[in-house]
Parts: C-alpha cells; sequence; structure tokens
C-alpha cells in the first residue's frame, strides 16, 4: 500500500488550497508554511495541521462544491479529533 509520506492539512475550502483570490501574501503563507512541513516533517504518514482559517463560514460561499473534499473525507475523524485537542489544551492554557 501507498500512502502519502508526509501531509500539510489545511482546512480552506476544496478548490481554494493555498487561499483566497488575489490574497497574494496570504497564499505565501500557506505555501511558505506547506513547505516548513517538507522540511521538518521527521516521518513517513506524518501530518501537520496548518494554523491557517478560512475569513468566512464555507456555508456562506456560493463556489464550494456540493462535495467535500477527497482529502478531508479521508482525514474527517483525525481532523476532528486534532480540534479537539487543540480546544482541550487551550482550555488548560486559559
Amino acid at each position: 500500500m501507498v500512502g502519502i509520506p508526509r501531509t500539510a492539512a489545511i482546512e480552506y475550502p476544496f478548490g481554494r488550497p493555498v487561499g483566497q483570490v488575489h490574497d497574494r501574501e496570504g497564499q505565501r503563507r500557506v505555501l511558505l508554511g506547506a513547505l516548513e512541513v517538507l522540511e521538518k516533517a521527521s516521518r513517513p504518514g506524518e501530518i501537520r495541521h496548518l494554523p491557517f482559517t478560512w475569513p468566512e463560514e464555507p456555508k456562506n460561499t456560493d463556489w464550494q462544491p456540493p462535495e467535500m473534499s477527497p482529502l478531508i473525507k479521508y482525514y474527517l475523524e483525525e481532523l476532528k479529533a486534532a480540534r479537539r485537542r487543540e480546544a482541550e489544551q487551550g482550555q488548560k492554557g486559559a
């Protein structure tokens, strides 16, 4: 079985993997974050979640496709678990 060797995960809408149209600085930050994952990931299969948030609710967009991204669908449970861990850590630090 062949898997993804390293993943820079970002929860952006399907079709907008590096950011909003014409947001050059935001796209640059995303690309630099992805390159940093390639540089620092230490093991095959490692997944690092990039710290970027889409500025609007996906349901408010009119260009969003009806199905979710294949990668999001594949990693959905892992993404939910990562969000729970982040929320728990935030509560402990508060």
